[in-house]
């Protein structure tokens, strides 16, 4: 194992390790359901929001934001700007209603808004669904991570992080991860600061520029290794060696590419001379200058994609079960505004950084646009920028560590508010325990993440959002907002949303889509999956006014007024929850 591996190996270590030792003070005092839970709602709002700022940047937004950078330019700024104003549409519509609900998590606040067990179901299997759906992209982030940077086998990384995230959740649950998770985003966000800094100081010494009417280049000779099937475009003639399969033939010598599409199988290996232009991914900008413009690559429908990413951006955040637990962490309503403020600024900072690197990488990472591994681009722009040396080995290795705590800290989000469904709705019994739910909650996308072979994050988070803006999200918004909503509007409402959001996240993952308005809306389907979801919530509910519930007023009242009337004491979970306890040792 060469030396930047080593360095990158102990880095990811070292994380694993702090992680659980801070997690182990969580320990020492995590005794009951609201331990475990909610923290027995003690987490001040700096806390709270470095905490929350740092299970929400996941490996998808450390990796996978750059990698769209690098790839769409201009365009892929939609995706940033959507993530951190779904925390605005928190702080407007949900955050303190949410926390002066005094429920454990969104089944329970159903439940406690309409008083109805089949929809207090029908929520907790969202809540896996999507809990499960967004897992898989963070633990096959930590096999990209450590593959890419050690050449490890994949599955060891996804093992790894499963190992540690259900350690560190088991022990203390949500007071345990709440420490870990704030130390997680001030590493990470570290881990961009440092390399930015010095990048951009490298990056204005030289005299390259983005604005060129001419596609990126190889500064050195390059050998490209294809490890999945790539459809790349050229704009101008493009010579290089090939050994492999390249637009349908069998090759083993120079090719020359003419303006247009070509096809590169899985397992070809592409080398290009120094100064030969690059080849981009079909449908990017194939020139710097078209790179910096919005809308300049040659997708259909774009305006409609980009509608549809801010839909499921904006009214996504508010629908993620690992995002709303976090609300019900807080003291007070106030505290829960206050929160969410803090963590807009958090994660703002966040974005700009993983931006400015992701832009950079372009001029220093080029060959990713040939591989279409572009969600590497982080984890490689710090060693091929200060090129081979003990500064490009132990700036990268800080990169490591950030990604590290990037998939670390949104896993073990998601498996607390995972088990904390599955412990307070599904178990009974003798089976009703929390670090049993915990260690189910990770068991399935453990599984599916070393069996299914690793997807882009462009694609699979976006969908995450499509599905939890469908369904929570109507739900919450209306519950909260309009006296109106009936059991059966919200049933209806949350299968419509539901059933259409999930249809379209299978035929993404699984199936060849057109290149038209029908594979835009399927590959991001909130632009009618939410509308139809609100509708048939709205529709029902007009058609059963009759059985709102009678004490919609008291429950509306409650959510609204503040804590210092009294009229919101907190709830202690659905009646026959066992408490959790933790054993004494002896």
């Amino acid at each position: 194992m060469t030396t930047p591996s080593v360095v990158a190996l102990v880095a990811i270590a070292l994380v694993g390790v702090v992680s659980a030792v801070i997690g182990s003070f969580g320990v020492r005092v995590a005794r009951s359901t609201s331990d475990f839970l909610v923290a027995s709602r003690t987490v001040s709002p700096i806390a709270n929001a470095s905490a929350i700022s740092g299970e929400y940047l996941s490996a998808a937004s450390f990796l996978g934001i750059a990698g769209l950078i690098l790839r769409e330019g201009a365009d892929a700024l939609w995706y940033p700007v959507a993530f951190v104003a779904g925390y605005l549409a928190l702080l407007l519509f949900v955050a303190a209603p949410l926390r002066r609900s005094g429920a454990y998590t969104v089944p329970d606040f159903a439940e406690a808004r309409l008083s109805s067990p089949a929809l207090r179901r029908l929520c907790t299997l969202f809540v896996l669904v999507i809990g499960w759906l967004y897992l898989l992209p963070q633990l096959q982030g930590a096999g990209l991570a450590l593959t890419t940077l050690t050449s490890l086998p994949a599955w060891s990384g996804i093992a790894a992080a499963g190992v540690v995230v259900l350690l560190t959740v088991v022990g203390g649950g949500m007071r345990s991860i709440t420490f870990v998770q704030a130390f997680q985003y001030w590493l990470k966000l570290t881990a961009l600061a440092v390399p930015a800094i010095i990048i951009v100081g490298l990056f204005l010494s030289d005299a390259r520029t983005f604005d060129r009417p001419a596609p990126p280049q190889f500064a050195d000779r390059t050998t490209v290794q294809v490890r999945t099937p790539v459809l790349l475009q050229t704009a101008g003639p493009v010579d290089f060696t090939a050994k492999g399969t390249v637009d349908g033939r069998t090759v083993d010598g120079p090719v020359q590419w003419a303006p247009g599409r070509h096809a590169v199988a899985a397992g070809s290996t592409l080398e290009f001379e120094a100064g030969s232009a690059v080849p981009t991914p079909a449908g990017a900008p194939t020139t710097d200058r078209d790179w910096l413009a919005p809308m300049s690559g040659d997708k259909g429908d774009q305006l409609l994609e980009i509608y549809s990413i801010l839909i499921a951006g904006f009214l996504g955040t508010m629908g993620l079960p690992h995002v709303l637990v976090r609300f019900y962490t807080n003291a007070d309503g106030r505290a829960a505004r206050r929160t969410t403020v803090a963590v807009l600024a958090m994660i703002g900072g966040f974005y700009v950084l993983v931006t400015l690197l992701g832009a950079l990488s372009r001029f220093y990472t080029p060959q990713l646009l040939v591989s279409g591994q572009t969600d590497a681009a982080i984890l490689l722009v710090p060693t091929a920028a200060l090129g081979p040396g003990w500064g490009g080995w132990l700036l990268g290795g800080l990169v490591a560590a950030g990604a590290a705590a990037a998939f670390l800290s949104t896993s073990s989000g998601l498996v607390v508010s995972l088990a904390g469904v599955l412990f307070t709705d599904v178990l009974r019994g003798r089976l009703q325990d929390f670090r049993l739910a915990a260690v189910l909650s990770s068991v399935i996308p453990l599984a599916l993440a070393l069996t299914v072979t690793r997807l882009d994050f462009s694609l699979t988070v976006p969908l995450v959002f499509a599905v939890a803006a469908s369904t929570f999200c109507p739900l919450l918004v209306l519950g909260i907002w309009w006296r109106g909503l009936t059991a059966r509007g919200a049933i209806a409402g949350v299968l419509v949303g539901g059933v259409l959001s999930g249809a379209a996240t299978g035929l993404s993952m699984f199936a060849d889509l057109p290149d038209d308005w029908i594979g835009v809306l399927l590959y991001r389907p909130a632009a009618v999956t939410v509308p139809a979801a609100f509708l048939a919530m709205i529709v029902v509910s007009r058609l059963t006014r009759a059985e709102i519930p009678v004490d919609t007023e008291q429950v509306l009242l409650r959510l609204h007024a503040p804590e210092r009337l009294g009229l919101n004491p907190d709830r202690v979970g659905r009646p026959g929850v066992r408490d959790v306890q933790r054993p004494e040792l002896t």
